[in-house]
C-alpha cells in the first residue's frame, strides 16, 4: 500500500478530485467515490438523469507512453463491468440505464490540467 505522500497517489487523487467537478460542472451528481470490494475500487459513481454512471479516472503527467484513456484497456473495462455489478448489488440499486465513462486527465508539470470524458466505454 503506497503511502499518502506517494507522487502516484497525490497526483491520482487529484485526478480524482478534478474528474468530480468536471462531472459536477456538467451537471452529474456524484453519489460515490472510492468504493472498494474484494475484486477491486471503482474511482466514481455519478448519476447522469435516469442512468447510473460509474467512471473510471486515469490521471499521467505526460502522453510519453499514451493518452489516460488509452491506459483503460478491454481488460480494466470489463473488471469495471464486474465492480459495477457488485457495487448495484451492495446498493440494491435497480436503474433503467447504466455506463460506463472514463476521465482522462493529463496534468502536466507546466501548464493547466485537460480533462477527456469518454462515455459509453466497453459497450
Amino acid at each position: 500500500m503506497a503511502d499518502q505522500t506517494d507522487p502516484r497517489r497525490t497526483l491520482g487523487e487529484y485526478g480524482e478530485r478534478l474528474a468530480a467537478r468536471y462531472l459536477t460542472d456538467h451537471g452529474l451528481a456524484v453519489i460515490d467515490r472510492n468504493w472498494r470490494c474484494a475484486r477491486g475500487e471503482i474511482d466514481l459513481v455519478v448519476r447522469d438523469g435516469d442512468c447510473l454512471v460509474f467512471c473510471e479516472v486515469k490521471t499521467r503527467r505526460s502522453e510519453r507512453f499514451g493518452t489516460p484513456v488509452e491506459a483503460v484497456d478491454w481488460r480494466k473495462t470489463a473488471r469495471l463491468r464486474r465492480l459495477a455489478s457488485a457495487w448495484l448489488q451492495a446498493h440494491d440499486e435497480h436503474p433503467s440505464r447504466i455506463r460506463i465513462d472514463v476521465i482522462g486527465i493529463l496534468r502536466p508539470v507546466e501548464g493547466p490540467a485537460r480533462v477527456r470524458h469518454v462515455q459509453g466505454v466497453g459497450g
